[in-house]
């Protein structure tokens, strides 16, 4: 089959690269235009290597971008992480239509943050679809789905990059056999257990500190590397990563910082600890919580609000 992949980063880069290894017929990369000239986009810079036509355009609905599009020829389009639109007269083109990777047992957590919110909301399970996409926001008919299990210690960057990440992958290689020998299935979502979360931004992951200890350790793991679960200590916003709960109860207001290490600092919660290992403060970046105690001159009894 004609393959092209619209995509962008590392994910769409291994993805380019499973598929070179599979020995796809790879006919051209979409990805976004270059920010710095200096620092391609890796799945450009992967394509170059193996002399794979590389096409950027600021909107994939654009004139140019369609037509490019359709002089490949594709048998088979494949979205590997895409943030633009693309258009019915992309998606519709190629012979076997287009595939897209969603990190989400879809159609629970439909838009763009689908990993952060799982976790977040402290659910055991999530995974992976593979579906076949159409005008809505991730509304497509499914082809395949993986299920991975949340464990108590997951993070955002521990669930993606250890399970979903390399499980999408070959769920890709496998949609394509599927397609290739035509068993690939197109089972309609139900949209009545629909979920949709926007972006997670700073603003939505605010500590409530009374909240339940549970809540507040899902806060900060589903944050956790981006956007940074967050609370304000003086006059400065504290975001908090690296974190690990624990059972004693120091039976302090919570909130309060209850014990000190030489590279950590515990705050208390209801019924329990978070030890924390990293903190960004404001928009700087990330420190070990060893900098932040001797530069803010930290104490226990010290609040966060």
């Amino acid at each position: 089959m004609r393959i092209v992949l619209i995509g962008q980063a590392a994910f769409a880069k291994d993805t380019l690269s499973a598929l070179i290894e599979n020995k796809e017929n790879v006919v051209g990369v979409f990805c976004p235009p270059d920010k710095d000239s200096s620092k391609p986009d890796p799945v450009k810079s992967l394509s170059l290597e193996h002399s794979i036509n590389v096409l950027q355009f600021n909107r994939m609905r654009s004139e140019d971008a369609i037509n490019a599009f359709k002089e490949l020829e594709p048998d088979l389009c494949v979205m590997a992480f895409v943030t633009d639109i693309v258009p019915n007269q992309m998606l519709e083109y190629p012979k076997f239509g287009t595939i897209q990777y969603h990190p989400s047992l879809l159609p629970e957590h439909r838009g763009p943050s689908s990993i952060n919110w799982p976790i977040i909301q402290g659910k055991k399970t999530t995974g992976l679809s593979i579906f076949w996409p159409d005008e809505g926001l991730d509304t497509g008919p499914i082809l395949l789905q993986k299920k991975v299990s949340i464990e108590k210690d997951d993070t955002l960057g521990t669930l993606y990059f250890n399970k979903l990440y390399p499980i999408g992958i070959d769920a890709i290689l496998e949609s394509i056999d599927l397609i290739r020998s035509g068993k690939a299935p197109k089972n309609p979502q139900n949209h009545a257990l629909a979920t949709y979360e926007g972006w997670c931004k700073s603003d939505d992951v605010k500590i409530d500190w009374n909240a339940d200890k549970n809540s507040v350790f899902d806060l900060i793991r589903g944050s956790d590397p981006s956007p940074g679960a967050n609370t304000k200590f003086e006059n400065h916003i504290v975001s908090l990563f690296d974190s690990q709960l624990q059972d004693q109860n120091p039976n302090l207001p919570p909130g309060t910082i209850n014990l000190i290490t030489d590279n950590s600092f515990s705050i208390a919660v209801r019924n329990g600890n978070i030890k924390v290992s990293r903190v960004k403060i404001d928009s700087g970046r990330k420190i070990n919580s060893s900098d932040f105690i001797k530069d803010f001159n930290i104490i226990e009894g010290n609040s966060f609000i």
